[in-house]
């Protein structure tokens, strides 16, 4: 039997660690997952990930055994845009 579809969503320069800010399964996944689209949000595939952080609840930071497999998420957005690590928080405050 296959798995639901589930997607979650992080949030990462707001805060000093990324957190939860969406999670779902099923329709609501789907519309997590064309709200990230619309937005220009890079969206990663990645079940082990996806595992581990839908134990966590919206709100919740990631835990200290997600860090490795977030940050290299992370670092393959910030190399799509460009960007460098604290380049969002200089975004964030020119606006």
């Amino acid at each position: 039997m296959k798995a639901p579809f589930e997607a979650v969503a992080l949030e990462y320069g707001q805060q000093k660690t990324p957190r939860v800010v969406a999670k779902g399964q099923a329709e609501l996944a789907m519309r997590i997952l064309q709200e990230a689209k619309k937005q220009g949000i890079y969206v990663a595939e990645d079940p082990q990930l996806l595992a581990l952080l839908s134990k966590l609840d919206v709100g919740d930071e990631i835990t200290q055994d997600m860090y490795t497999a977030v940050a290299v998420i992370l670092s393959w957005v910030y190399w799509l845009k460009g960007m460098q690590p604290g380049d969002e928080k200089k975004t964030t405050q020119e606006t």
